[in-house]
């Protein structure tokens, strides 16, 4: 996956939606920030989509876009549409979005989340391929300790699930 990509997805994302504006809290949200990323930071094909202003158009997109769709089939890639309240995010994520135009269409805007957001929320969920996901942002120093820890703990869930995160940041930034 590339930045262009990303605007594509999102302008493809935006037109079957009918909404001019997209919430992207995928690993792909990481190329807002980064255009040009470790290539092992943009080898998901798949980008997770929720439309801002029309929640209710995620089946569309998943529909029209998803996986094994024509969509995916001729371009490589493909758009998840999936409800935001899937994800679970630090207080106050909604003003750190960074906003990703569509290059063809500058009406349509991507709302990425802010690499220590997505860092969060991959450790909240805690799969084997969100914390490698993290480790290669800390080992390519794209994101600081500090915020990380500081997301995590105004992360409104389970404390068991931020401690787990918590001492995961704590013991992997020291081997570091």
């Amino acid at each position: 996956m590339n930045r262009q990509q990303l605007e594509h997805a999102i302008r493809a994302a935006c037109n079957v939606s009918d909404d001019k504006e997209l919430i992207i809290f995928g690993s792909q949200s990481v190329l807002a920030q980064f255009p040009e990323p470790h290539p092992d930071l943009r080898k998901s094909i798949e980008i997770d989509a929720s439309p801002k202003n029309k929640p209710n158009a995620v089946d569309k997109i998943d529909g029209a876009l998803g996986e094994n769709s024509m969509f995916h089939k001729t371009h490589g890639f493909y758009v998840h549409g999936v409800p935001i309240e899937t994800a679970i995010l630090p207080t106050g994520w909604e003003e750190r979005t960074i906003k990703v135009h569509d290059y063809m269409d500058q009406s349509n805007v991507g709302h990425c989340l802010d690499v220590h957001d997505l860092a969060a929320s991959k450790l909240i969920a805690f799969r084997d391929k969100d914390t490698e996901f993290v480790r290669l942002l800390m080992i390519e120093n794209m994101i600081d300790i500090d915020t990380l820890l500081d997301r995590l703990w105004s992360t409104d869930t389970q404390s068991e699930l931020k401690e787990r995160a918590i001492t995961w940041v704590k013991r992997n930034a020291e081997s570091l």
